[in-house]
């Protein structure tokens, strides 16, 4: 009875053991998403936010350079010749803003390129035309589609992009983990095609998030996904139970927060906002608005992002190959000798042994299979429910 009590005490400090171990990993994730978004979207405020003023004369030299004063840095104030020119730059996403003043004063914004940034220009200039005593009219010169009213549509599609890749790298990497790499890298490209494709109706028949340049925007979505599950599947032979964490670290807690769906760097922390030159989710949001609402401007830029962390992904899973190359070969190297099988023992005394100790040796082998298969399955549920804990 004693012996029976002992054995269910170490079962359960076992048990307490492995999921304290587990626990490590939620309570890693909530700091780093509270770190993350908060920091980059608690406070958003302008810095260096450039905006146009309409005029050659004194009058638009003085308001420039008055509202450049009083911002404080918060804006970069120029000054352009005629509306075409601050059409222009709208276009090119040169500027975020555009006031001609004067007996009825019009500012210009590009609500496609980002709604809060139209917004503070917006409030900027209404306050303008308010001292001076006058009503303010407002151009969006490049709207968003009517299924997408607040322009935020293409980064909740983002999310559900990510969340669909990286939930899969949980599945490949773990439950996959006994297959071949080269498998594991065609249900890597094979996820990210589904991915992409369900990314491509929610943003088009379903939702209306875009009325034109699907197809563009679903080539973009699987090249991002397809980065995302090459690099995820990669990481998984070297991070094993912490892949789930590493890929969230990357494509989510530094990935949305510097995509720009929100607020555009020019409203975020230097550290976000640096990443939004080079993070593959921001060239997934800008190459679509750029695709969609700007006649490509840019396009190939942000293209080349997203296919650089694809090349990375491959990159990475090249490393792996070498690295589960490596295993294999020490794990051959150390394997032990069929019991029974003693050199020179010759005989059916020998024969017998040797027979009977392979069979015992594949009877244990295959009770371990079939634990390990639990203990995976288990591990894969965990990793997915981490994953899609957001």
């Amino acid at each position: 009875m004693s012996s029976d009590r002992g054995a269910a005490a170490g079962s359960t400090a076992t048990a307490l053991r492995h999921v304290l171990g587990h626990l490590v990993t939620p309570l890693l994730m909530c700091i780093g998403m509270g770190l993350a978004y908060l920091g980059a979207f608690h406070a958003p405020e302008p810095h260096d936010l450039r905006v146009d003023v309409v005029g050659s004369g004194t009058s638009a030299q003085l308001l420039a350079q008055t509202l450049q004063d009083e911002a404080d840095g918060a804006l970069s104030v120029r000054t352009v010749p005629d509306r075409a020119t601050a059409v222009e730059h709208l276009a090119t996403q040169e500027s975020y803003g555009a006031y001609l003043p004067g007996k009825h004063p019009e500012v210009l914004v590009a609500s496609a390129s980002s709604d809060t940034s139209a917004t503070v220009v917006e409030k900027v200039f209404t306050k303008v035309a308010a001292e001076q005593g006058s009503p303010l009219k407002v151009t969006d010169t490049a709207p968003t589609a009517d299924g997408d009213p607040t322009g935020q549509g293409i980064f909740f599609l983002l999310v559900a992009v990510s969340i669909g890749s990286y939930a899969s790298v949980a599945v490949i990497g773990g439950a996959g983990a006994v297959l071949a790499l080269r498998i594991r890298a065609v249900l890597a490209i094979a996820a990210s095609l589904v991915v992409s494709l369900i990314g491509a109706v929610f943003a088009g028949p379903l939702f209306g998030l875009v009325d034109h340049g699907l197809g563009g925007l679903w080539a973009m979505a699987w090249l991002y996904a397809a980065g995302i599950l090459m690099i995820g599947v990669g990481l998984h032979t070297f991070l094993k139970r912490w892949t789930t964490l590493g890929v969230m670290v990357l494509f989510v807690m530094l990935n949305f927060t510097s995509s720009g769906g929100i607020f555009r760097p020019e409203l975020q922390p230097g550290f976000f906002g640096s990443l939004h030159s080079f993070w593959n989710g921001a060239g997934f949001v800008e190459g679509v608005r750029s695709h969609v609402y700007f006649g490509g401007h840019a396009l190939g830029r942000h293209v080349l992002v997203l296919a650089l962390w694809f090349v990375a992904g491959l990159a990475l899973m090249g490393l792996a190959g070498l690295a589960e190359s490596r295993r294999r070969r020490a794990a051959a190297g150390a394997a032990p000798a069929v019991p029974g099988a003693v050199a020179g023992s010759g005989g059916a005394a020998g024969v017998a042994a040797a027979v009977e100790g392979a069979r015992a040796g594949r009877g244990r082998h295959v009770r371990a299979e079939g634990r390990t298969g639990v203990d995976e399955d288990e591990e894969v549920e965990e990793e997915l429910e981490e994953a899609v804990g957001v």
